[in-house]
């Protein structure tokens, strides 16, 4: 029997800290996900830093390119920049190169060499520029490379790609939005087929976003949109370590089947120490087997999703909670036998708290056995089962003596709450009676009979203990007191 009970509590105990393994797996990778941003979110800065420091040193103070061609390179700087921060801040490899050797490329982007063209001149949204460099380097679209072209410039052809020629011919064009001019261009320059959309790409900034007077702001607002993302990252992580139902049910599922087989096995275990063998268990055999094993079923389910439930939506360590489990199975137990009368309110008081020092003294070696041993659920065992025997032993051992100083003490207890529960209700009904006394005497005070009301306010001041000799206790006492 002790060994039985060593068991069980090691299958229980087992279940909470296999279910407090999980919890800490996800807690863990909460962790590593958001110290894995923090540096994802401070090489994003720090490159976006650089950025701005190069743009500045190498491009601004040097004047490079003049007034007319400096956004050109600090656009050339400025995509490798934010394009590598926004590839960091997701925690990926940087993927822009700034080639910066006048060549036919000056960008390159995981091996695809990228040619940028920021044109604003002639409002030929830089179609013209790319025109003049595919003359320059025929060879440049057939060995992979690209064009990029401002963001809003290249969203402005897509519009203009849109229109139908009827359409076109229909727009208004004195308000400035749309122009004719500008329309047949584009339709004309992608309808000679030398180079389709495709060949072309928005760059990650548009124009003005690039010009010398605006880059810092730039750079600031794309930090902030930085934020958004690590921010969204964050809360990814912080959603995926959250408990699911799903996890709930599976260890509600595994739970089950585990305490059903033990359930199981101590079942047939029990009936083979009566000398049965097992090829001769009558049907009543096998169907008490069975019931005990869907019970075990049952209370493993509930088991295993209370200490889920408990540890992840409460303050309870896992040890803890499977201890409730088993102590809540065990007077609901208790419970159910004193209702039928197997038992008195004394057992039951007495068996009650017994159960709930049983499972504590589990708990309680649990926890030591994983601090000592902190591998998962083997500490945990190890601890449960020693402590569990120990106590065991303790307990068998106590002298006849002792268990009756024991079991008296628990009478004296259960006596003093019967006696206090009867004293507690004897007040109660003093202060019930003592309270329909003041309210009748309220009602009279406020009477709308004057005369009753009067003897009301008296008897009601009496009762507050204001003297007689004080009081107005009569129309002529009262006349006297205000006539005279």
């Amino acid at each position: 029997m002790r060994f039985s009970r060593v068991v069980k509590s090691d299958q229980e105990q087992a279940v909470a800290s296999w279910v407090n393994y999980l919890n800490q797996v996800r807690l863990d990778r909460l962790m590593e996900a958001l110290r894995s941003q923090d540096q994802n979110w401070e090489q994003a800065v720090n490159t976006l830093k650089s950025t701005l420091s190069t743009i500045d040193k190498e491009i601004i103070e040097r004047n490079r390119g003049g007034l007319k061609g400096m956004h050109g390179f600090i656009a050339e700087v400025a995509e490798c920049g934010v394009g590598n921060a926004r590839e960091q801040v997701e925690g990926k490899m940087p993927i822009y190169e700034w080639i910066n050797d006048n060549g036919p490329a000056d960008l390159l982007r995981n091996g695809v060499q990228i040619q940028q063209k920021f044109v604003a001149s002639g409002n030929h949204l830089s179609l013209q520029a790319i025109t003049q460099h595919l003359e320059k380097y025929p060879d440049f679209l057939r060995q992979g490379g690209k064009y990029q072209i401002p963001e809003d410039h290249y969203e402005k052809i897509k519009y203009l790609l849109s229109v139908s020629k009827e359409q076109a011919n229909k727009m208004p064009t004195s308000t400035g939005e749309f122009s004719l001019k500008q329309w047949k261009e584009v339709h004309d320059f992608f309808d000679n087929g030398k180079i389709k959309l495709q060949d072309i790409e928005p760059s990650k900034l548009k124009y003005d976003q690039v010009q010398a007077n605006r880059i810092q702001d730039t750079i600031q607002s794309e930090k902030g949109a930085l934020k958004e993302t690590d921010q969204k990252i964050r809360d990814k992580a912080y959603e995926a370590s959250k408990p699911t139902l799903e996890q709930g049910m599976k260890v509600a599922a595994a739970s089950a089947v585990i305490e059903g087989g033990v359930a199981f096995v101590s079942a047939i275990a029990k009936r083979r120490k009566d000398g049965k063998r097992i090829g001769e268990f009558t049907s009543e055999d096998w169907e008490g087997i069975f019931k005990e094993s869907g019970i075990g079923v049952v209370k493993g389910g509930i088991r295993g999703i209370s200490i889920y439930a408990l540890t992840n939506f409460t303050a309870t360590p896992a040890a803890v909670a499977s201890s409730l489990c088993t102590a809540s199975f065990g007077i609901a137990e208790q419970a159910h036998l004193l209702r039928t009368g197997k038992i008195t309110q004394e057992q039951f008081i007495m068996n009650s708290e017994i159960l709930c020092l049983d499972t504590s003294v589990s708990a309680l070696s649990s926890f030591i056995g994983q601090a000592l041993i902190p591998v998962p659920v083997l500490g945990a065992v190890i601890g449960n089962t020693v402590g569990t025997l120990l106590y065991q032993v303790a307990k068998d051992n106590l002298s006849k003596k002792e268990q009756g100083i024991i079991e008296g003490y628990l009478k004296y207890l259960a006596e003093l709450e019967i006696e206090l529960d009867k004293k507690y209700r004897r007040y109660i009904d003093e202060l019930n009676a003592g309270i329909r006394v003041y309210y009748g005497m309220l009602e009279r005070a406020f009477s709308p009979n004057y005369d009753e009301a009067l003897q009301g306010s008296v008897s009601l001041a009496v009762s507050l203990g204001v003297p007689s000799e004080e009081l107005l206790k009569n129309i002529s006492e009262v006349d006297d007191y205000f006539l005279n």
